[in-house]
């Protein structure tokens, strides 16, 4: 039985990872700070005795006794309501906590991979966009905050692959849906979904002809799990490369949720990428992965978890009301 730890385990995507891991057979240390993750997630998982779960900030310190076999770092903000907001720690944690996990890593001689994205690529001038193509990124800009950080996260765990050896794995993760999001996380999906919820109309920023790509999380779990047990150091896209604009996604959403809303257009924010589509020939190449469940599908998985949640239960999501669990 192989000894995980999973940073930003109360996230979206580190919680389902934490599922898959268990489900696997592994044992699970679970950490997170909880400035953007909701305890709730993993509250299934603290009866097990295979899952135990630290409130610590890694950009701070990291300790974990005993031996470990992987690394998985996934602590982040990962939206721009969250970076914006938080925008030192948003560079911190893919830095200084970064760095803090490496050091660990090659004190317990374990793998470690993490979690880069697609915003390494900016507002990309290369379409689809593919691992070799180096971005179009503005450093200042009020993105730049989470961008420069993974890509700093990118060079910095290369250096320790080239200079220490270190096994190690990179995700660039594209947009990425399903149940366990945060309906108030400013990405397009919840905040349509959620404006249908409460009968509001669907903000479309800018005209709504730029394009994005939506990946279900089942499909980018199991890409992470092949990739994590792949031996290749060097970025790999994850995502579904299925493109769509943003109108289009609007009216898909009107549609799915039976309202009658109109769609309302707001000025586009600075530097908001204008497309976005992986190139995911190496993932299909080396992992033999790409993306199952189609869009419609994964929709309707999402609109109906949302919809079966009570409105204390979207409290607790929201405000970490589970404190009871947290082991210090």
């Amino acid at each position: 039985m192989s000894r995980v730890l999973i940073t930003g385990a109360a996230g979206f995507l580190g919680s389902h990872l934490c599922d898959r891991f268990i489900k696997e057979g592994h044992q699970v240390v679970a950490m997170d700070n909880l400035i953007t993750g909701s305890i709730k997630n993993l509250e299934h998982l603290f009866p097990l005795e295979n899952f135990e779960f630290f409130h610590q900030d890694v950009s701070n310190y990291v300790h974990v006794s005993g031996d470990l076999d992987y690394i998985l770092h996934f602590a982040s903000p990962a939206s721009p309501i969250d970076y914006l907001k938080i925008p030192i720690q948003t560079l911190k944690v893919s830095s200084l906590g970064t760095h803090n996990l490496l050091g660990l890593a090659k004190a317990k001689k374990a793998k470690i991979l993490v979690a880069s994205t697609s915003e390494v690529y900016g507002d990309p001038l290369q379409h689809p966009q593919s691992e070799e193509y180096w971005g179009n990124v503005n450093p200042i800009g009020p993105r730049g905050v989470y961008d420069e950080a993974k890509r700093f996260q990118e060079a910095i765990t290369m250096a320790y692959h080239t200079y220490h050896g270190l096994d190690i794995a990179i995700v660039r993760i594209f947009n990425t849906y399903g149940p366990r999001m945060r309906l108030n996380d400013g990405r397009v999906l919840p905040a349509f979904i959620g404006q249908a919820l409460r009968g509001e109309d669907l903000t479309v920023f800018g005209d709504g002809s730029q394009t994005r790509s939506f990946c279900y999380v089942d499909d980018l779990i199991e890409g992470i799990y092949s990739l994590l047990h792949a031996d290749y150091p060097y970025p790999v896209n994850i995502g579904n490369p299925d493109e769509i604009s943003i109108l289009d996604f609007a009216e898909e959403i009107i549609k799915l949720t039976g309202t009658d809303q109109k769609i309302i257009f707001k000025e586009l924010p600075k530097d908001d990428p204008m497309q976005r589509r992986p190139d995911i020939k190496k993932a299909k190449e080396l992992l033999s992965w790409e993306p199952k469940v189609n869009r419609a599908e994964g929709l309707k998985i999402t609109y109906e978890y949302f919809k079966s949640l009570s409105e204390e239960e979207l409290y607790k999501m929201e405000h970490n009301d589970f404190t009871k669990y947290i082991k210090k």
